[in-house]
């Protein structure tokens, strides 16, 4: 079996008030070391109030902070282990991209030679060996952001901090420096934060997603965990696309949904009880002859959005489903010929329902 990781980073019980209101509350987490760990939430929810209270930018108000065994609560930043890079790049506009990466290294007094090489070889890591001697002026966003991050490496921390270091590039250099960061975090193994409102972002680069709302965890899990089985309505919502029926749980295994009864898993859950079920877009099955399928029913395309390797339909089902969205392949929707007023079968597989009760 493989050796298990070991616990690098814990966190115990952490509240952060600003004067009433209260941003995290006693929240408890642990993450091992190397791990890639995504704060994933709503703008509000905390994960970059979590993340500063960890490097020490703003305290917590209560609660500890453990790292490598050694309590840092109360440690200024200047004596904790991390690099942080952040989403405005923060990097010196008067110095060189060299003299940028090398600035932590000269302020430990290492020797001249070494920190050039120790620069030179983190520029070669993230892409930008030929930049030594332009100012960030001259660099594009992108470029600016992987000298942010060889500054923030530079000095070999134990824990890399990243605060929306992504958002304001655009799509195609977010997509690019997703794989970049991920990739490099896979070659030096150093454990990870990322705080990001950005959803694909979390599902692409993570090892573990901590999605939190309201200063509290609503999960902790894989990618996979958080996309396949929510944890709450919260989490349902907001990770992907959702469909959401409102019913109410009429026996075992069993959920009536206006005059129409779907089969779905429903443990721990009392007959009577008013519940949301769950199904994603690309896990509704169409088809022109299921009709004698479980959870088979007959609706209607409202409308088509093309997007290119799929089709979003918008569909009308039977009384109670109200209006559903749907993702078929661009083969699948010429080969059903779907176009707006197009009725055909859809099938709400039982294992890809999840069932929520309403007090959630």
């Amino acid at each position: 079996m493989p050796e298990s990781k070991q616990n690098f980073l814990r966190i115990d019980n952490l509240t952060k008030h600003f004067g009433e209101f209260v941003a995290v509350q006693e929240l408890s987490l642990e993450i091992n070391d190397g791990e890639f760990i995504c704060f994933l939430g709503p703008s509000g929810c905390g994960k970059t109030t979590l993340l500063r209270a960890i490097a020490g930018l703003d305290p917590q108000s209560s609660g500890s902070i453990t790292q490598a065994g050694k309590d840092i609560s109360n440690l200024p930043p200047s004596q904790r282990d991390f690099g942080i890079v952040f989403q405005s790049y923060a990097l010196f506009p008067n110095l060189t991209v060299f003299q940028n990466v090398a600035y932590g290294l000269e302020n430990q007094k290492i020797p001249k030679p070494e920190i050039r090489k120790q620069v030179n070889d983190l520029l070669e890591l993230v892409g930008m060996p030929e930049q030594t001697g332009k100012y960030p002026a001259q660099l594009s966003g992108g470029q600016q952001q992987r000298v942010a991050l060889a500054r923030a490496l530079a000095t070999s921390p134990g824990l890399l901090l990243l605060d929306e270091p992504l958002s304001a590039l655009d799509a195609r250099v977010r997509a690019t420096l997703r794989l970049e960061i991920r990739s490099l975090h896979e070659r030096l193994g150093v454990t990870t934060i990322l705080v990001t409102h950005d959803q694909e972002e979390a599902l692409s680069m993570a090892d573990r997603i901590v999605v939190m709302n309201e200063g509290r965890i609503e999960q902790v899990g894989t990618p996979e965990e958080i996309y396949s089985a929510p944890a709450s309505p919260f989490v349902a919502d907001f990770i992907g696309v959702m469909n959401f029926l409102q019913g109410e749980v009429t026996n075992s295994g069993k959920v009536l949904i206006g005059e129409n009864t779907l089969d779905c898993e429903t443990a721990n859950i009392p007959e009577g009880s008013k519940v949301r079920v769950t199904v994603r877009p690309e896990d509704i099955l169409c088809s022109a002859d299921d009709k004698n399928a479980a959870n088979s029913f007959s609706v209607k395309v409202e409308s088509v959005e093309f997007l290119g390797s799929f089709c979003r339909l918008i569909l009308s089902g039977p009384d109670g489903f109200g209006e559903l969205m749907t993702d078929l392949s661009t083969q699948q929707v010429h080969e059903l010929n779907v176009t707006p007023e197009t009725t055909f079968t859809a099938v709400f597989p039982a294992r890809s329902l999840k069932v929520f009760p309403e007090s959630l």
